[in-house]
């Protein structure tokens, strides 16, 4: 396949295309060539060269790809997919949606579509897209729906959870696979391979160290996988990266200690209503289930930029009284611990939250390749 990736943050949607699993371990997938990426954050697109060196990075806003360029870049010869996710903070039902310009950002997605003309597409998105509309009051889905329509392209769209092929993650988001109307192609969003059983947050994270307060771990500290999944995370990595937590201030600290398992904002103002705690430990502002501990025998909840954050979504650790370090949010999304991530704590929290969790990508990506093979 010759894939053409746009929007690719720091490389989890095409991580499951460059590589497959062989034995248990990831395997540069031969039949898969990235023609080339499209990035315009420069941290994600520096993390994107470290870990896909023989990929060409373009690193600039996709407004700014012209159609000469696309063309030299492809060198004229026929691209079978495009793959990406547009930003999709607008289309969030956390937080305020707007018809930004990022929530326009699939009409550049259309655009490189109509100019490349591959035979499939898959576009991801977050869920909250197919309730989102346009200022017409009419559906964004529908939108895009008729821009692929007129183009020739066939769509099916389904929402997938992480959950169900592998990920230690409850991560719900729709993917679209589209595929032009002149070929013989038959797509059914059932043929993904799920897994047998889920996995649960402490199955995936309960093998890395310890952390406290403002300490970097960067060793295993002699801890050794205990199951299938510790082991592929950890399979040619000998040292951890973006292991750290934080020292956090009195107030924060205090409602971590006091946070049970599956609680979060509301139980700590129980407490401070029954006088286990003081009052200036109410919490005013977020979420019913921000300032949220993470439940261990289940999957995590989604895994977002803030996983760092306790004030963010569901984030604490199962046990230590911390919220997730970055690499318990790459281990959770199903990144390697090989993976790197660039820039500030900020940046690489971003880079883990936005990806599409690998495993998922792979088990799409394999039925792509299948469908493709038949074609």
């Amino acid at each position: 396949m010759r894939i053409v990736d746009l929007f690719s943050g720091a490389g989890g949607l095409t991580f499951g295309f460059y590589y497959k699993l062989v034995n248990d371990e990831f395997i540069e997938n031969e039949n898969c060539e990235i023609v080339f990426a499209n990035e315009w954050d420069k941290c994600a697109a520096e993390a994107f060269r470290k870990n896909f060196p023989s990929i060409n990075m373009i690193n600039k806003d996709i407004k700014s790809l012209t159609e000469e360029e696309i063309k030299d870049n492809i060198a004229n010869k026929e691209v079978d997919l495009i793959i990406g996710g547009p930003p999709c903070q607008s289309y969030s039902t956390i937080g305020k949606r707007k018809y930004d310009d990022k929530a326009k950002m699939y009409e550049e997605y259309y655009r490189l579509l109509s100019i490349i003309k591959p035979k499939m597409f898959l576009f991801e998105n977050v869920k909250g897209m197919l309730s989102m509309k346009n200022p017409n009051g009419g559906k964004v889905i529908e939108d895009i729906k008729k821009r692929f329509d007129s183009i020739e392209y066939e769509i099916d769209f389904k929402v997938l959870d992480a959950a169900d092929y592998g990920v230690p993650q409850h991560r719900e988001r729709v993917f679209i696979i589209g595929w032009r109307k002149d070929l013989d192609i038959k797509w059914s969003f059932g043929n993904i391979e799920k897994s047998k059983k889920q996995i649960s947050i402490k199955q995936a994270i309960n093998d890395l160290p310890s952390v406290s307060a403002g300490t970097n771990i960067t060793s295993y500290n002699g801890k050794q996988p205990t199951n299938s999944y510790q082991k592929l995370m950890r399979k040619h990595s000998k040292n951890l990266s973006c292991h750290f937590s934080p020292v956090y201030g009195d107030k924060i600290q205090t409602v971590i200690n006091h946070v049970k398992q599956g609680k979060g904002k509301n139980y700590i103002n129980e407490l401070v209503d029954k006088g286990v705690i003081p009052k200036e430990y109410r919490l005013t502002s977020g979420y019913d289930n921000t300032y949220g501990r993470l439940v261990e025998n289940q999957p995590s909840t989604t895994i977002t930029n803030n996983m760092s954050t306790p004030s963010g979504l569901r984030c604490i650790h199962y046990e230590e009284n911390r919220a997730l370090t970055p690499r318990e949010g790459a281990r959770i999304q199903s990144f390697p611990d090989w993976f790197e991530f660039v820039g500030t704590k900020k940046d690489i929290t971003t880079q883990i939250g936005n990806a599409v969790p690998p495993l998922l990508a792979m088990k799409i990506a394999t039925q792509i390749e299948k469908v493709l093979s038949e074609v």
